[in-house]
């Protein structure tokens, strides 16, 4: 049996969230990889997370389903367009309509819950503060608001067993930084899925904000995206 620690690790099978299992399990963690099918029109993400999961080692990759389409209220959950054709410089100037509401939260409750059933003190959560498209639940003083609830909230927390840690390594890090520590960490980016809008058959629109970001981070990291011919 493993002594190593036991981490659970948000994944949905983005760059982002793929170097962050990587990291996790570099730094000698068990990782219980944790995705969501919540009605998201880019569903084939999941089949990017089952793969980066496979092939990183995840010790158990589990896929929760909740319909966040009953409420709407975004782009990836509702007939809303996507925004296409947008310059870097114009997706921070407001909260976009890719802005799945409360998402972050609630994939962070679903993590702490699995958590407490394993017995794991450790969440890992790829959220970035830099090369993003304006998210309020990406930023620092959010995730340390989160944590310090979590404390509150669990049976280990309040009982003074153990204190849940929401690890966020990449949360300063540019797009390209991203995706030079991911070849460093030997992840294979061509397993991976980053657009919010892709055809039926699963090939990314290359004009998203989420595939914008994605060509910049590797264009200015000096690296040839693996997915690049379908951009």
């Amino acid at each position: 049996m493993s002594g190593r620690r036991k981490a659970v690790c948000l994944l949905s099978g983005g760059l982002d969230s793929s170097t962050t299992l990587a990291l996790a399990r570099r730094d000698g963690f068990d990782c219980y990889a944790l995705s969501f099918d919540y009605g998201q029109r880019h569903r084939v993400e999941l089949e990017a997370a089952a793969r980066v999961a496979a092939s990183l080692g995840a010790a158990e990759h589990l896929v929760v389903r909740i319909d966040l389409r009953v409420f709407g209220g975004s782009a990836l959950t509702s007939g809303l367009p996507v925004p296409k054709g947008r310059k870097p410089s114009e997706m921070t100037a407001d909260i976009p309509v890719t802005y799945v509401p409360a998402r972050n939260t609630v994939f962070l409750s679903f993590s702490l819950a699995w958590a407490e059933v394993l017995g794991a003190s450790d969440i890992f959560i790829g959220v970035n503060a830099l090369d993003y498209s304006g998210y309020p639940d990406c930023r620092p003083e959010y995730i340390e608001a989160y944590e310090r609830m979590a404390n509150l909230a669990t049976k280990a927390g309040v009982e003074g067993r153990a204190q849940v840690k929401i690890h966020t390594p990449l949360i300063r890090l540019s797009k390209a930084e991203i995706v030079k520590l991911g070849v460093e960490l030997g992840v294979d980016f061509s397993l991976t899925h980053s657009c919010y809008d892709p055809d039926g058959a699963g090939r990314p629109c290359g004009r998203c904000d989420a595939c914008v970001l994605r060509r910049k981070g590797f264009e200015e990291a000096g690296v040839a995206d693996p997915l690049g011919a379908r951009f």
